[in-house]
C-alpha cells in the first residue's frame, strides 16, 4: 500500500493541475499538504444538537449598518454579519447568563485559532467558590472553553474581556448560558472566522 506521503504528493499533484493558473488555489493547496495549516477536528454539528433556526442561513436582514458588520441580537440569540441587498449570514449563538448581559458597540480587536483559554482571577475566585477549581490557563483544543476560533473584542484599545468563541457544547446554543461573552458551534464560529478580519465592528443588542 502507497505510503502517506506518496499519497499525499499525488493528492497535491492532482490538486495543482485542477487549479492551474489560480495562484490563490494553488498557494492554498501547496500550504494544506505541507501541513502549514494547523489541523485539527472542528466537529460537524449533530443534526439534533441544534434546532433548525439555529442553524447557519443566509437571510433577509434590513440594516443600516455597512456590509461585514455584525449585529447580535441578545434576546433572539441570533448573529448577523451583514451583507450586501439587505441579506445576512445568521448564526445561533448562546450569550451572557442572567447578570452577565451586556450592550455596545465595540470592534474585534484580535483573532485566534484554537486559542488558549486564561480565565480571568474573578472568574476562577467565583467557581472555586462553588467548589469548582479553574486551571490558570488551558492550552488549545477541541476541550478548551474557547473552542475552534475566537475573535477577541475591543474598545478603542482596551480588550473588554469579552469574544466570539466557539464551543463543543452545541446544546447551548439559543440559551443564556456564558460569562458574557458570545459563543457559537465550532463549524459556524470557523466559517465566521474567515469572513470576519480584525477591525471588524460589532454591535450587541
Amino acid at each position: 500500500m502507497a505510503g502517506w506521503n506518496t499519497i499525499r504528493m499525488a493528492a497535491l499533484a492532482a490538486a495543482i493541475t485542477l487549479t492551474a493558473g489560480d495562484a490563490h488555489a494553488e498557494g492554498f493547496f501547496r500550504k494544506l499538504f505541507s501541513g502549514g495549516f494547523d489541523i485539527q477536528p472542528v466537529e460537524a454539528v449533530p443534526g439534533a444538537a441544534v434546532p433548525a433556526k439555529y442553524k447557519r442561513q443566509r437571510v433577509r436582514y434590513v440594516s443600516e449598518e455597512a456590509p461585514g458588520t455584525i449585529v447580535i441580537d441578545s434576546d433572539a440569540k441570533f448573529l448577523y454579519l451583514v451583507e450586501d441587498g439587505n441579506r445576512a449570514m445568521r448564526y445561533g449563538v448562546g450569550v451572557g447568563r442572567e447578570g452577565f448581559g451586556w450592550q455596545g458597540k465595540v470592534k474585534v480587536g484580535r483573532k485566534a485559532e484554537w486559542p488558549t483559554w486564561t480565565p480571568p482571577p474573578e472568574m476562577r475566585q467565583r467557581e472555586k467558590q462553588k467548589g469548582r477549581i479553574l486551571p490558570a490557563s488551558m492550552k488549545g483544543g477541541p476541550q478548551n472553553p474557547l473552542g475552534a476560533r475566537a475573535m477577541y473584542l475591543y474598545d478603542g484599545g482596551r480588550d473588554t474581556m469579552f469574544r466570539i468563541h466557539g464551543t463543543s457544547e452545541p446544546w447551548t446554543i439559543g440559551h443564556n448560558v456564558s460569562s458574557g461573552c458570545i459563543r457559537m458551534v465550532n463549524n459556524d464560529v470557523s466559517d465566521l472566522y474567515e469572513r470576519t478580519p480584525v477591525g471588524t465592528k460589532v454591535i450587541v443588542r
